[in-house]
């Protein structure tokens, strides 16, 4: 666990502590169990997030995919009576699809990811509403996809499904990421995409391949909070949610200039999340509040991803600069300092006399 990674596991066990002081309702297996499902349905989606925040792109649209491909399952479920798994297919598909347009624009068209996801914000919820004549989809009271309702809802010795998937979904982009030529390829565009091209590197093809895996998890995530809630509004399902990804990222760790980010940060910032939004709770804070703290959230990671940024050129300036320094020569017995510099030294208090 690096150091980033490890401050923040403290910072959760220390908020944790201090919430559970104020009400030890906080600490009751019912309310840990309810976080756990939570930082599950929000964890899965942050995780594409992250990887696409790691190339230095970012994607807005995630909460409007959640609307379109959220009323699209409920129809085959419900209007076409199509079998689960074909309908489960169908919206992973839909979400790798979608992904692999909005990579295709970045990539080939060379459009600016904030453009290109802002648009995808606004046409996918558009889509759906249209789609839906802005009416409301659920399943009401029959035994559709009961099975899968059962396994994205259900728990295994108590633990939610959400967050087993989650822990899951970690360890295989934990691999991809840190140790995989692919995930060194991720780092390297994020650092530099010119400097990774000259290299040898596809940067297209790394870069639209982190928007269709966070596509696709954009589509377990919409499978997940469908069965959550039971109902798509296509005008308020998943909305802002893009936020929650954004805030869990940058918590964890990932800088949104990207080449920076772990996996198990990303997590960690999505459980940080839910526990100051469970501390909100606990302390009578309003409801209406939760975007101000995600905000407030999101502003100080990008300030402390300042500080720690000027901090580190500083350390490599000083490093470099330690290293051309010559070592061996003698000045009046001291060593390290040259006998043509010294004459640029300033004088001692008194030699002026």
């Amino acid at each position: 666990m690096m150091k980033k990674e490890l401050g923040l596991f403290l910072l959760l066990v220390v908020i944790s502590a201090i919430t559970g002081a104020i009400n030890p309702a906080y600490l009751s297996l019912v309310n840990l169990l309810n976080m756990a499902n939570l930082i599950g349905l929000f964890g899965v989606f942050a995780l594409g997030e992250g990887l696409v925040i790691i190339t230095g792109g970012i994607d807005l649209s995630l909460g409007s995919m959640f609307a379109l491909l959220g009323v699209v399952f409920v129809d085959l479920l419900t209007t076409y009576q199509i079998d689960w798994p074909l309908a489960l297919l169908l919206v992973l598909l839909g979400g790798l699809a979608l992904g692999a347009v909005q990579g295709f624009l970045i990539t080939r068209l060379k459009m600016q990811p904030f453009i290109v996801t802002l648009c995808g914000l606004l046409i996918y919820r558009g889509a759906a509403r249209y789609y839906t004549t802005d009416s409301t989809r659920g399943f009401g009271y029959g035994d559709e996809a009961k099975t899968l309702s059962n396994i994205a809802s259900g728990n295994i010795a108590g633990i939610p499904n959400t967050f087993i998937l989650l822990i899951i979904l970690a360890l295989i982009l934990g691999v991809l990421l840190h140790r995989s030529v692919y995930g060194r390829w991720l780092y390297a565009v994020g650092k530099n995409e010119e400097a990774a091209r000259f290299s040898g590197i596809n940067t297209g093809i790394v870069i639209a391949t982190a928007y269709i895996i966070s596509g696709g998890l954009a589509g377990v995530s919409t499978v997940l909070f469908v069965f959550y809630t039971n109902s798509v509004s296509p005008s308020s399902f998943g909305n802002f949610y893009e936020l929650y990804a954004i805030a869990a990222a940058v918590l964890g760790g990932c800088s949104l200039r990207g080449g920076e980010g772990s996996i198990l940060g990303i997590v960690l910032g999505t459980a940080l999340l839910q526990v100051l939004q469970n501390l909100v709770n606990i302390l009578g804070i309003p409801n209406s509040l939760n975007f101000a703290v995600m905000g407030t959230v999101i502003l100080v990671g990008v300030l402390a991803d300042q500080q720690l940024q000027a901090r580190r050129r500083r350390q490599v300036a000083l490093a470099g600069v330690a290293r051309t320094a010559p070592r061996s020569t003698l000045v009046q017995g001291k060593p390290g300092v040259s006998a043509s510099g010294a004459a640029a030294l300033p004088a001692r208090t008194g030699d002026q006399a």
